[in-house]
């Protein structure tokens, strides 16, 4: 297989959904994952996988149980597995995510916004 680039904007610009991941890469049994958020998402944790969210464009707040954690363009967090945690966007923000292909978007916690299948773009 021939590596190609990828184009970020290229691919947000594919959708307008929220809270829907979308597989743009594969890496050793990791996804890269683009998804944009607006408003709140569920409290939730992985038992088993660590997240890396990233800023792409906009800003969020990583709500965690003793804190929140401001996050604009250019910066990440990485969530260790067992954390809880619930990502809120006041305003539309473009976030890369780099995480075990095994994760589900709302871990422990299975709801209207879990998504199972997750769209390769």
């Amino acid at each position: 297989m021939t590596p190609q680039k990828i184009s970020i904007k290229e691919k947000l610009d594919m959708f307008s959904d929220y809270w829907n991941p979308k597989i743009v890469g594969d890496l050793n049994n990791q996804h890269v994952k683009l998804v944009k958020f607006k408003g709140e998402f569920v409290w939730h944790h992985h038992e088993q996988e660590d997240e890396m969210f990233l800023v792409i464009e906009g800003e969020f707040d990583m709500h965690f149980r003793d804190k929140i954690v401001k996050l604009t363009k250019n910066e990440f967090i990485i969530v260790p597995r067992g954390i809880e945690h619930k990502p809120v966007a006041k305003d539309e923000v473009s976030v890369l995510l780099f995480e075990p292909n095994t994760t589900l978007n709302t871990g422990n916690t299975v709801g209207e916004l879990t998504k199972s299948a997750l769209e390769k773009i």
